[in-house]
């Protein structure tokens, strides 16, 4: 580790980063999120700009709620002094699927039925089991 990457973990006086502090009210403030089998990441945390950016995935990715808890997360952190702008990115559940225009087939699996398949290409035929 250099001397300019300790510069950048800390601040001038040892603190922690703009980025640790903003992942520990995270993990500390935002819990709903890990148990809702949801994922957090700050991608971005600059103190010269006041900008943060965080990505939120996993449970979170197509849950209803999102919206609030991207609202909840801008709230608190826009009262932060060094924080001047917030973007929470949320991926569309779609995107893991390939959107609108996937196929109706997805490995052989046809996503009519719930995803359990219907009789055609999934079908494993009378000499299965």
């Amino acid at each position: 580790m250099t001397d300019s990457d300790a510069v950048s973990d800390t601040d001038a006086e040892g603190e922690s980063s703009l980025r640790e502090r903003v992942e520990t009210w995270l993990s500390r403030e935002m819990p709903i999120i890990q148990m809702h089998g949801g994922t957090s990441a700050v991608r971005e945390a600059d103190p010269e700009t006041g900008e943060v950016i965080i990505e939120l995935g996993g449970g979170c990715k197509g849950c209803s709620v999102s919206d609030v808890t991207t609202g909840n997360i801008t709230a608190e952190l826009l009262k932060w002094p060094e924080i001047d702008d917030v973007t929470v990115r949320v991926p569309d559940a779609r995107e893991s699927l390939g959107g609108p225009d996937q196929a109706e087939s997805i490995m052989g699996v046809d996503r009519t039925e719930g995803g359990r398949g219907d009789w055609g290409s999934s079908n494993p035929g009378k000499d299965h089991l």
